[in-house]
């Protein structure tokens, strides 16, 4: 989300007591803690309009008054037609005057709100009447820019002209240069004249053109306030307007340093380059706007302010419109409750849709994936949330839904108490090419995927556990049921997930002699021991069964288990040289599969604790992981450790995840490694590769499980969409139910069209 001059300013409330409504306060959180006030904000997404034929050249794009947009191009005068968010509309040839088909215009400018154009005979407009018709001497003229009065500068890149209804006409040429551009200083009463390398200044009460600015390779400008804003191939610097002079250095640490345009919207500087679209912000980094999630092309040709709040940026390939609306947290929420429901359910699981086309949401279809267990899962718990915080009916019902989907795992295989990875129709996966994890079920309609892993067993309890204490209903039940029947068959095979083979699958697999054998810095050590007490603490806790209870200190007591989950991050590490090939496998880098279990398996860790000595000690391992997580900025990771009722868990950062993220979920290519305005670090064991993590909007989409400092994703450019339900909602919804976010302040507003 890229946020103007009024929305900079943090929106957090840090109260002493905590003072939500009963609704958000079921969680009895404890006083002191934070909380977000989900007051409105600036969310920003993109409306596309692309143009197929690479050959035509744009210059200029406008929003007059009414809102109408036009494009100046080779092919003359465009509009955009159709077009809104996710759904790309065309730019299209614009017929609604005949006269202006049939004129060589092009140049565009606004005055006034109005459109200008230039042809090869004059500057004229369909405004006022059609009474302003300047005729001209540039046979070539393709720069239009207005002043006051309807006083007009063109040119047609080597001479100059002025035009004025009122005051003498003056022709002239820049100095051994070439014009660029033109723009009006109102402050100053004067236009300025962009060459390569030089700029003037050209009053237009004396007709006087002077020289101000020498330099080099300058591509464009703006005027900030009493300075000119000059780009260039290479960075841009700043000028002083009344001196001449240039104020500091280059600016070079840019994320595109060949600069196209530079325009000051609202007091902001824009600039276009051959990479996409950044704004400067006030603490003097930048909103970059780059690939298709942003724009049709990355090329900018121009950028202008549109007069409903949203900025034209115009590219080699179409222009995109970047709006800015007022919503709320809740109100994105509402946004991507719908893209779940109508995109992302499949059988009840909450899953991707693959092979679009190239961004269309309307063309692709909904997979399987080995992970249906655990996306679905972290869905579930958010609506069991969103169901204890609302009470809402869509929400129980979403629960239950997803809920029969997760019954089947269980039941649609012959293994007593192992859930599959996923299901699907008979003949619509490909068994023969992957018979490992596809077998046939009892039914012939339907087959089953097999050699589940721990990933799914712990989102399987962590969801059933939220579920049995917060539902009140038959959920309530079956959830207990699940817990039951999972944390059974496991313990029944000797801490084993056995798969229909009758063999411990690849991941399912806590028994000591498996999890011990690694060397202590190995991560998987500690994230099974971790996992599996919080497993079978819930299994107590729901089922009262001693067997669970007993079996978890006999890990802790007699195999080391407590001391394994309790061992600091910092001291996990690769394995030593002469550590077998499996524990040197599992530690080649940061596991962030490994994070998204930890925090995910944190809720029956630390809720259901045997006893309050563990509790604490649970609660320092909590923070100890989260402490290394901090500079991810993980909305999830953040509010999971409000979990502990620390006051200090980064609820800012969390809000800003959340704020962030973009509401387009579609894996556009995205590239970041050739930025100069972020710092690299060196290779490292965490893999991360900047010292600030960038915004969700500025990265690729991507879960929990993954990098945020992956700076590039390229290949699968518009062919996915991801679900909200496990990225955004889950911790939305626990964010309110653990009473860290509030409701929306003000919910007055209409939100985006919502698909």
């Amino acid at each position: 989300m890229k946020r103007p001059n009024l929305y900079l300013r943090a929106v957090l409330a840090a109260f002493v007591c905590l003072s939500c409504s009963d609704d958000d306060t079921k969680s009895g959180s404890v006083a002191a803690m934070p909380v977000y006030d989900d007051v409105p904000y600036l969310q920003d997404y993109a409306i596309k309009y692309d143009w197929e034929d690479e050959n035509t050249a744009f210059s200029k794009a406008f929003m007059d008054r009414n809102g109408v947009i036009q494009v100046a191009s080779s092919d003359g005068i465009l509009r955009t037609h159709d077009g809104q968010f996710l759904y790309p509309g065309q730019l299209v040839k614009d017929k609604t005057y005949r006269p202006l088909t049939d004129k060589n215009v092009k140049g565009l400018t606004l005055f006034q709100n109005q459109f200008v154009y230039v042809d090869d005979t004059a500057v004229f407009s369909n405004a006022w009447a059609g009474s302003l018709y300047l005729k001209h001497n540039l046979l070539g003229a393709f720069m239009v820019t207005a002043g006051e009065g309807f006083d007009f500068m063109i040119s047609d890149g080597a001479s100059l002209e002025f035009l004025s209804k009122s005051k003498v006409s003056w022709s002239g040429e820049l100095m051994d240069d070439i014009v660029m551009d033109i723009l009006y200083d109102e402050a100053g009463k004067k236009f300025w004249v962009l060459g390569e390398k030089s700029i003037a200044s050209f009053d237009t009460a004396t007709n006087e053109l002077k020289p101000v600015v020498q330099g080099d390779a300058f591509a464009s400008f703006a005027l900030n306030k009493k300075e000119l804003v000059i780009g260039t191939n290479s960075g841009y610097l700043v000028v002083d307007l009344s001196s001449g002079k240039q104020i500091g250095d280059k600016h070079i640490k840019l994320p595109a340093t060949e600069i196209t345009d530079v325009e000051t919207i609202d007091g902001q500087l824009w600039f276009g380059s051959t990479r996409g679209a950044f704004k400067l912000r006030e603490d003097g980094k930048f909103d970059y706007y780059y690939g298709k999630r942003w724009l049709p092309g990355n090329r900018v040709e121009h950028i202008s302010k549109g007069t409903n709040g949203s900025v034209l940026i115009l590219t080699d390939a179409g222009l995109g419109q970047i709006v800015f609306e007022e919503m709320t947290l809740f109100d994105k929420a509402q946004y991507y409750e719908k893209q779940v429901r109508n995109r992302h359910i499949r059988y009840g699981f909450n899953a991707t849709l693959v092979d679009m086309e190239t961004g269309n949401v309307d063309s692709g279809r909904l997979s399987d994936s080995d992970n249906d267990g655990l996306w679905t899962t972290m869905y579930l718990a958010g609506e069991v949330f969103r169901y204890s915080v609302t009470g809402s009916e869509e929400a129980l019902q979403n629960c239950k839904e997803s809920m029969d989907a997760m019954e089947r795992l269980f039941s649609i295989n012959p293994v007593p108490g192992f859930p599959s990875r996923s299901f699907d129709r008979s003949g619509y996966i490909d068994v023969l090419h992957d018979p490992e994890r596809w077998q046939n079920s009892s039914n012939p309609e339907w087959d089953w995927k097999a050699t589940t892993s721990s990933d799914e067993a712990i989102g399987h309890i962590f969801a059933y556990g939220a579920m049995a204490e917060l539902m009140d209903n038959e959920l309530k039940d079956r959830a207990i049921i699940l817990i039951d029947t999972l944390m059974s068959h496991v313990v029944r095979n000797d801490m084993y997930m056995v798969d229909y083979d009758g063999k411990p699958t690849t991941w399912g697999r806590w028994n000591p002699e498996y999890v011990n054998a690694r060397p202590k810095m190995v991560g998987d050590r500690k994230i099974n021991a971790s996992n599996i007490i919080g497993m079978l603490q819930t299994a107590y806790h729901f089922t009262g069964k001693e067997k669970y209870k007993e079996k978890a200190f006999d890990l802790m007591e007699n195999h080391g288990y407590l001391e394994n989950l309790m061992r600091p991050m910092d001291k996990i590490a690769k394995a030593p040289d002469d550590a077998d090939d499996w524990s040197k496998m599992l530690s080649e880098s940061w596991n962030h599969s490994d994070d998204e279990m930890y925090f995910v398996g944190y809720w029956g860790l630390y809720k259901y604790a045997f006893n309050d000595s563990l509790k604490a000690k649970y609660k320092e391992a909590i923070i100890d992981h989260w402490e290394i997580e901090r500079p991810e900025k993980e909305g999830l990771w953040n509010i999971m450790t409000a979990l502990t009722d620390t006051p200090d868990f980064d609820l800012e950062e969390a809000a800003w995840y959340l704020r962030e993220h973009p509401m387009d979920l579609i894996t556009w290519d995205i590239e970041n490694s050739h930025r100069k305005d972020i710092e690299l670090m060196a290779p490292n064991f965490r893999e991360q590769t900047t010292r600030e993590v960038l915004p969700p909007d500025e990265r690729r989409i991507q879960r929990h499980n993954a990098n945020m400092f992956q700076l590039d994703k390229v290949g699968s450019d518009g062919t996915e969409e991801y679900s909200a339900g496990d990225i955004w909602l889950l911790p939305y919804w626990m964010g309110r139910y653990l009473g860290v976010i509030s409701g929306p302040i003000d919910d007055t507003r209409n939100t985006i069209d919502e698909i």
